[in-house]
């Protein structure tokens, strides 16, 4: 594993970081993918709810790869943006990046696109709210809902 060059490091902030426990493991000891999988919705549901300003639901994981190994004890960065908005529904691309513990070492582990739908009060889909001014996300593409 090798530091990536500038073009492959993930812009902007992470969603969500953690540090990968020894419950997160599977029987083998490696970091199990669910949990990997399930924080990578948790910071997609994040980032959904944020931009739906309310509840939202996954209901897709489209082209979910992992690339490589997490072990214990490395810093778990997961980074979310829309890629894509329809009437009521959203496509995250979520990246996941490791850094190994005591160094500076980074490498992307997972990546994929999470689609969300916006809920309402009786757990069916809504429109999603007008961008508010300075929002920078994709306009609404009424060909994905």
């Amino acid at each position: 594993m090798s530091q990536p060059t500038g073009a492959e490091l993930p812009q902007g902030m992470p969603t969500i970081r953690v540090v990968a426990m020894p419950t997160d493991t599977n029987p083998a000891g490696d970091v199990f993918g669910g949990w990997i999988v399930s924080q990578m919705d948790l910071a997609a549901g994040t980032t959904a709810a944020f931009r739906a300003n309310g509840r939202c639901a996954t209901v897709a994981i489209n082209s979910l790869v992992f690339l490589e190994p997490v072990v214990v004890g490395d810093e778990v960065s997961i980074y979310t943006r829309i890629i894509r908005t329809g009437r009521t529904s959203l496509t995250i691309h979520v990246q996941t990046w490791r850094r190994a513990r005591h160094t500076h070492i980074t490498s992307k582990v997972t990546e994929g696109e999470f689609i969300f739908v916006a809920l309402d009060e009786q757990h069916r889909p809504r429109p999603l709210p007008p961008l508010q001014a300075g929002e920078d996300l994709p306009a609404p593409d009424s060909t994905t809902d």
